[in-house]
């Protein structure tokens, strides 16, 4: 570009020139600085032409980087035009590429979570399995962040729901001399279940069952058991808890025990059927007593220790007993 053809460049009031054979116009965002030159020959004014050529050279160096800046400043909005085109076009073909359906739910995670149940539902508590609790919570953090959460709920409840029908089925054809021993296995087994599941579905507890259903997974797998085991058969085991109570040691206390104190859990107005056998073994079960009971309470310790004494169950040596210091 020449000096006059740089004069004849069009200007508006905005600063924008325009080139007459291209009609393409480019701002200037930033007034031209002034064009400052260092004195040549110790100071000395510098000779007119050599000034104006010197002055010349440098606007057009000036117009030439302003053009390629302009050039490249076109070129990389272009470019990132192009990439934010090509993110945008990719972003959802890649969102549903990671995108978990309810096909991928029922073929991929589920069966997988499935297997996992079934081991920790079905494991002897003296049993160990090998299981990666980190995947199973993986897992269930995966379907819930991509909305399964509804499905993964169902098939949970499902899935145990069906384990206690056939728990319960067994149970029936037990006899009764281990009915009560049985019934213990199974709710140790059970309560020893959720001790693992519930930790690994907690992110499914807290953003979907504590949050749209107001209500906590562990009490929800507690009411399974109560509704498909314990209400089918208490009828059958508060009878055989109540003379296993009448003779001593028929059953381990231990068992009696979790057993009472496993169906006070479940439903505590189950004391109700018996309250001298819940009394045993869970406190403040019958009301308060009263001062003129207290003869009655004694006339029961006193008879408890004979039959002790009857059934071969020696009070030891008396003979260091302290002697009373009544007169």
């Amino acid at each position: 570009m020449d000096e006059d053809e740089f004069l004849d460049m069009n200007d508006d009031h905005n600063h924008n020139y325009c080139e007459d054979r291209g009609g393409s116009c480019y701002s200037n965002p930033r007034p031209r600085d002034p064009l400052c030159f260092p004195p040549v020959g110790g100071g000395g004014a510098e000779p007119a032409e050599n000034v104006k050529k010197t002055s010349f050279a440098t606007e057009s160096s000036y117009l030439e980087s302003e053009s390629s800046s302009q050039s490249g400043q076109c070129d990389r909005s272009g470019a990132s035009a192009s990439s934010a085109g090509r993110l945008i076009l990719n972003s959802p073909s890649k969102f549903l590429m990671n995108a978990m359906t309810a096909e991928d739910y029922r073929t991929t995670y589920w069966p997988k979570l499935e297997r996992a149940i079934e081991h920790l539902l079905t494991q002897s508590p003296m049993d160990h399995i090998s299981i990666s609790y980190e995947q199973i919570y993986s897992q269930v953090y995966k379907c819930v962040c991509q909305q399964h959460s509804e499905l993964l709920y169902n098939d949970l409840i499902q899935k145990i729901a069906s384990h206690l029908q056939q728990v319960s089925s067994e149970l029936q054809g037990s006899p009764p001399e281990s009915f009560i021993e049985k019934f213990n296995l199974v709710l140790t087994q059970y309560t020893a279940a959720l001790q693992c599941i519930v930790p690994v579905f907690i992110y499914m507890n807290k953003f979907y069952i504590e949050t749209k259903l107001n209500r906590d997974l562990r009490d929800d797998l507690m009411k399974l058991f109560s509704h498909h085991v314990a209400e089918k058969h208490v009828d059958t085991l508060i009878p055989l808890l109540k003379k296993a109570d009448a003779v001593p040691f028929q059953v381990r206390p231990s068992t009696m025990a979790s057993v009472v104190k496993g169906l006070y859990a479940l439903r505590p107005d189950w004391a109700a059927l018996a309250p001298a056998l819940f009394s045993r073994f869970i406190p403040q079960i019958q009301p308060p007593t009263l001062e003129s009971q207290l003869p009655h309470y004694a006339a029961l310790d006193r008879k408890l220790q004979t039959e002790l004494s009857l059934n071969g169950f020696c009070r030891g040596d008396q003979s260091r007993k302290r002697a009373s210091e009544e007169s």
